[in-house]
């Protein structure tokens, strides 16, 4: 009897070692088919705000431009017109993201130019004037390249001109006494690209396009009246940095 008790313990010892061993090698198996979760990496949040320094050409053309000088008709031939001399600025403009592609930006700036007569005026020193053209246009970003963000835009400008002066300098005998030129709305386009050297800073180029044709008066020698229309039709050619917060 005590022989087969102890038979019988062996036996109970060796199928509890068996079922252990399985028990283990099921718990590893699962272990092993088990998906492994790791921390997901932060998302750093969506800021709309980018803001870009440039330094602006401002390149009129005034090509088609239209003067009648009342009492002197000789001057109000075709051949008669304007010449408005470039300018270079610093400029800002500030942009918000309504999504990663598409956003709205504003620019600002002022810009002095020196305007005289072309053609029959031959030369006539006619004034200068600031500009305050302040332009909003609503952009499409493309993002598919990487570092290089190409973009194009369209939009509008309000230009405002102040400090305007008359020359009052005689040239062949005439000089301009009075200068008077109106605030006037026009349509812009503008393509361009960022190239971003990290998360937050990139170099920008910018090329606009205004139509900006405001009409103007003025007075020669005290007396006559010259009025028409100024075609300033701009280009706006900028470079600089970008800064997305």
């Amino acid at each position: 009897m005590r022989t087969r008790a102890i038979l019988t313990t062996a036996s109970l010892l060796v199928i509890a070692a068996a079922f252990g061993d399985a028990t283990m090698s099921l718990q590893a198996a699962d272990l092993a088919s088990a998906p492994i979760y790791t921390k997901a990496p932060p998302v750093e949040p969506f800021n709309p705000w980018m803001i870009r320094l440039r330094v602006l050409g401002v390149l009129p053309d005034a090509r088609g431009s239209s003067v009648d000088v009342f009492g002197v008709p000789a001057l109000s031939s075709p051949n008669s017109g304007l010449s408005i001399s470039d300018q270079v600025i610093p400029e800002l403009d500030i942009t918000y993201f309504f999504t990663p592609n598409v956003a709205a930006e504003l620019i600002l700036g002022a810009t002095r130019h020196h305007i005289s007569g072309t053609g029959t005026l031959n030369g006539l020193d006619i004034g200068r004037a600031w500009l305050l053209p302040p332009t909003l246009t609503l952009q499409y970003h493309f993002t598919e390249f990487g570092a290089f963000k190409p973009y194009i835009g369209a939009g509008i400008n309000y230009t405002v001109f102040f400090n305007q002066s008359a020359a009052n300098t005689p040239i062949d005998g005439f000089a301009v006494t009075d200068l008077h030129i109106s605030n006037q709305v026009g349509a812009a386009v503008q393509f361009g690209f960022d190239y971003m050297l990290d998360r937050h800073w990139g170099l920008n180029v910018d090329v606009k396009k205004l139509w900006l044709r405001p009409d103007y008066s003025a007075t020669v020698n005290n007396a006559i009246p010259v009025t028409g229309r100024a075609n300033i039709d701009p280009w706006l050619v900028g470079g600089g940095v970008t800064y997305k917060f």
